[in-house]
């Protein structure tokens, strides 16, 4: 076993234990030279040093996760993370772990010589928590040394106590690497090593089929001699009974496989869903984002039982095509049998345009449905009752008559082709007994050959009915999965950027904006025509105009939500590519009108604290609310039930207007951005309520742009 201090990292050599890891686990395929860590990361704060991991690992191409946990749960983390980096904060200063996973009941890691070690996972839990367990295991020792436990307990009676005391408390050990949601799915699977997987689930059914049809082999043969003894029973028993612990493992493998690839395509459908350029979600409607939720699930399910059922009729069809080889019909029982798959192929061609017109058809309905559902009120007061309901009866009458013809040919396929087979393979059959060349033993074979390829091809029928449907459903889904990859192309080195903020200059513009041009997608004329605007450190700003003439626009450009056609835009000399998107987003934190801002479903604290890190702390949650009440919210606050932590939203506490305007103004104050751009922020309160806000704003935030009306 390795002693734990020998395969510590420096914290200075962060980025090489970074690509070290990586590079060992796979996670990086071509040759990089990692980046060093900024010489002025704070490495006692916790949030600086993620932020410096997930700098470095960003610049690597890489993702860091962190792997948030109770003290409690720790065990459980160490023991299954990998790859990942483990900042351990020892008494003689923080040191930090490259752990590449799990080996047996040992943790490997990757030491600074680039060699793998195996060190005790309760040695790498008892570093990392030596400084917060050391303020009780003092005390702990001088109770327990009083209650006359015996030595060889009391270590034991001391970690149940400390696992009482600090079961629940957080700890912020860990982040894990991984491979950006963005990135080549193909290689998202084989990182995961799934193919592993499906070739484990296939060998299965393969294994499977091959003991049924040995198992009947067997019997048959002993029958078709009247050779049928005891021993050929049990041995036809004992067949059948290894097919179980083989199909259990095949199901087993199959869930594992499913829920994984499940896993990896919700999680770049959600990064798509994100990084969606907004202008076409707002472009979209109701009915059309819904039907983008309903078909992603569609697509993961059928793809996958689809997929699934293709492997087992596969492996049945190449039984089915070798047994009908060795029986009676021989080889023209095998062409017979090909050309019955070439019609069955075409065939399922035919119900997948059908299916594809009828699913047209259904979603225009649904769309106008929905669309009708989230305008009832508007349409109740603005249009006539008379024309309520008008188109709606052409398109249910269409819909009725696509789902009839889809009904028709699905009904058809499904009656003719399997017994249809069944005709044709008893007709190759005749020219064999026509010769006397059919004996008994040849065939059964060729019965048996027969009744498995009708298994094989109503499997592989309902194989292609679920890809069809698939492939229809990823038609509404592509945009999204597409979208994921589509993140900044080139993040910022964290070589190069601290992570602190540097002290302002007030000689010099903070934000510079010079010939801003932006147009939205589709349009000739630009919103935005040579804009121009410098913006010093502890500005107060004040930008009027007319309804439509681009306020809100400008400001999302300035926040980075939109990227302007031409024009430079510098925060502190840099541009957002140089600085990084996301990092731009955190520096200047936009407030965006109701109608692009939004209370999500959870607690106010949640809905609060969501630009900041996440789970809040003590100090987080203390500072949330004293901006609240400084807001006015302070009366909302009293008489919610369970304070921050009462559910605001759809299904949750309902908030007024003005309330909401106002958490949307401290959401935007407790991110701590060099600059605070508030859009239409004070159009719904009252002048009393406004100058509590103002003052508040004014009081706390660096800089300050304020778009509103004149």
């Amino acid at each position: 076993m390795t002693e734990l201090s020998s395969v510590m990292w420096p914290v200075d050599r962060l980025g090489q234990a970074i690509e070290a890891v990586a590079r060992r686990s796979g996670l990086l395929r071509e040759p990089m030279v990692a980046p060093s860590a900024p010489p002025n990361v704070p490495w006692d704060n916790h949030h600086a040093v993620g932020r410096c991991i997930d700098s470095i690992a960003h610049t690597l191409g890489l993702e860091a996760e962190p792997a948030l946990a109770s003290y409690a749960e720790l065990d459980q983390v160490v023991h299954l993370a990998g790859p990942a980096i483990v900042y351990v904060p020892g008494i003689d200063g923080p040191r930090l772990l490259a752990l590449l996973g799990p080996h047996r009941k040992k943790a490997v890691v990757i030491g600074p010589d680039h060699r793998l070690h195996k060190v005790d996972p309760a040695a790498v839990r008892g570093a990392i928590c030596q400084r917060l367990e050391s303020s009780l295991v003092q005390r702990l020792d001088h109770v327990l040394s009083t209650t006359g436990i015996a030595d060889s307990s009391r270590l034991a009676a001391r970690s149940s106590l400390l696992r009482a005391q600090l079961g629940s408390l957080p700890v912020r050990a860990c982040w894990m690497l991984r491979l950006p949601p963005g990135s080549s799915f193909r290689r998202q699977l084989l990182d995961a090593r799934l193919h592993r997987r499906a070739l484990a689930f296939a060998a299965a059914q393969i294994l499977q089929l091959a003991l049924f049809v040995l198992s009947w082999w067997i019997i048959g043969r002993a029958v078709l001699r009247g050779e049928l003894q005891h021993a050929w029973l049990i041995a036809w028993a004992l067949l059948l009974l290894s097919i179980v612990p083989v199909r259990s493992l095949g199901t087993w493998v199959q869930g594992v496989l499913a829920i994984r690839t499940g896993a990896l395509l919700k999680q770049r459908l959600m990064a798509g869903a994100l990084r969606t350029d907004s202008d076409d979600v707002r472009g979209q409607g109701t009915g059309k984002l819904l039907s983008r939720v309903v078909e992603s699930e569609a697509v993961e399910s059928l793809a996958l039982s689809g997929g699934f059922l293709a492997v087992v009729a596969l492996v049945e069809i190449a039984m089915a095509a070798v047994i009908l080889r060795a029986g009676a019909g021989g080889a023209l029982h095998l062409s017979a049998f090909a050309a019955w798959l070439v019609l069955t192929c075409l065939a399922c061609w035919l119900v997948f345009q059908r299916l594809r017109a009828w699913t047209r058809q259904r979603l225009t309905l649904t769309h106008d449905l929905t669309e009708r559902m989230t305008g009832h009120r508007t349409r109740q007061i603005q249009e006539r009752p008379e024309r309520w309901h008008d188109d709606e009866d052409q398109m249910l009458e269409g819909y009725i008559e696509g789902s009839a013809a889809l009904d028709r040919v699905t009904a058809r396929a499904s009656v003719i082709l399997p017994r249809g087979w069944i005709v044709l393979g008893l007709g190759a059959l005749a020219p064999a007994y026509i010769a006397g060349e059919a004996g008994i033993a040849s065939t059964a074979v060729a019965l048996g050959g027969m009744m498995l390829a009708g298994q094989g091809m109503r499997k592989l029928m309902a194989s292609l009915a679920s890809f069809s449907s698939a492939a229809i459903a990823w038609s509404q889904v592509r945009p999204l999965f597409q979208a994921a990859a589509t993140g900044p192309t080139n993040p910022r080195a964290a070589a190069t950027l601290p992570i602190e903020r540097s002290v302002p200059d007030q000689k010099h513009p903070m934000l510079c904006a010079l010939g801003l041009v932006y147009r939205h997608r589709g349009r000739a004329a630009p919103v935005l025509g040579g804009c121009d605007l410098n913006i010093y450190p502890s500005d107060r700003l004040l930008l009027e105009g007319p309804s439509g003439c681009g306020k809100s626009t400008f400001a999302s450009v300035l926040a980075g939500l939109r990227q302007s056609e031409s024009g430079l835009l510098l925060l502190n000399g840099l541009d957002p590519h140089t600085i990084g998107l996301e990092d731009w987003r955190r520096r200047i934190v936009a407030a965006p009108q109701f109608h692009e801002n939004h209370i999500v479903t959870g607690s106010l604290a949640f809905n609060l604290l969501m630009g900041c890190r996440w789970p809040a702390e003590p100090d987080d949650l203390q500072r949330a609310e004293q901006v609240c009440r400084e807001l006015q919210l302070g009366d909302l606050l009293d008489r919610m039930p369970a304070g921050l932590q009462q559910t605001v939203g759809e299904t949750g506490w309902q908030l007024s207007h003005g309330e909401k305007s106002r958490v949307f103004i401290a959401r935007a104050i407790l991110q701590d951005a060099d600059l605070l751009v508030l859009d239409e922020s004070f159009a719904a309160l009252d002048p009393s309520t406004l100058r509590a806000c103002l003052e508040c704003v004014l009081s706390r935030a660096r800089t300050v742009l304020v778009i509103a009306h004149p």
